[in-house]
């Protein structure tokens, strides 16, 4: 599949025309800047935890975007019924493995969440995506600290073996839907240092999984749209408060045309 630029801009005109309502059962660090990242661009959050209510939430949700970083059991049996009720009703499902491989349990619970619910899209960082493959790589609490010879393969692999698109995050981010590979080159080393850009751009990602079923151009967009919008906050400062301010802004403003003048990414 050869994707381009137009094709992604019309994901950015889907997103404002239909608002989608995308869930997040995600960690307590990031809820705020998760929730107000989705409305910068566009979308309605929703952030819902109650095992009483989940048939209801995830019923009107157009995405479901479920986010490890911090466990407990009940979070996490309540992610699985929640994935399994996305799954009757046809909505996309986000899985952001946070610090697969740091402990135990993550690696425990990323397997868990891997075998009972059907997932439209894997985002993590080199770490956590060879963790939860299979390969043991060190971590740095939720940071990605080892290295795999073959990223590329390894993000193939796992997409064949869910049937998920998955993205692999870092200076370079690698998307695959197991067929077609595509590498997005935009971003800034100032959005590591920003608690919670991983997180935001897996949310970022289920967003427009809401208004394209192709999986693998919604998490290109996602994957451009932070990476631009990183790129163009450092113009204005490092300085991690502005930095952040200035991210937000661009998230704000961000549309087709700062897409198609700022997007670097390939078809390898």
């Amino acid at each position: 599949m050869n994707i381009k630029v137009d094709d992604l801009s019309l994901n950015l005109e889907l997103l404002k025309k239909q608002n989608p309502l995308v869930h997040n059962i995600t960690n307590v660090v990031v809820t705020n800047v998760t929730a107000n990242a989705l409305l910068a661009i566009g979308a309605s959050p929703i952030m819902a935890y109650a095992k009483e209510e989940m048939e209801d939430i995830v019923s009107i949700s157009n995405a479901l975007v479920l986010n490890i970083g911090t466990l407990t059991k009940d979070i996490v049996d309540i992610m699985i019924l929640a994935g399994r009720i996305a799954n009757k009703k046809g909505i996309p499902v986000v899985f952001d493995p946070v610090g697969a491989g740091a402990s135990g349990l993550r690696s425990d619970v990323a397997q868990d969440i891997i075998s009972n619910v059907k997932l439209s899209i894997i985002r993590g960082n080199e770490s956590e995506i060879a963790n939860i493959y299979g390969i043991k790589l060190k971590t740095k609490g939720v940071d990605s600290s080892g290295k795999v010879e073959d990223k590329v393969g390894l993000a193939k692999d796992l997409s064949l073996k869910t049937s998920s698109a998955v993205c692999i995050s870092g200076k370079e981010d690698v998307i695959t839907d197991g067929q077609d590979i595509f590498l997005v080159k935009n971003g800034d080393i100032a959005l590591t240092k920003m608690t919670g850009s991983g997180c935001i751009s897996s949310s970022v990602m289920g967003t427009f999984a809401a208004v394209d079923s192709n999986y693998l151009k919604a998490s290109i967009t996602g994957a451009l749209l932070i990476g631009i919008c990183g790129e163009l906050a450092a113009k204005k400062s490092r300085l991690s408060g502005l930095f952040q301010l200035e991210f937000f802004n661009n998230l704000s403003l961000f549309d087709s045309n700062l897409l198609a003048e700022y997007a670097v990414f390939e078809k390898l």
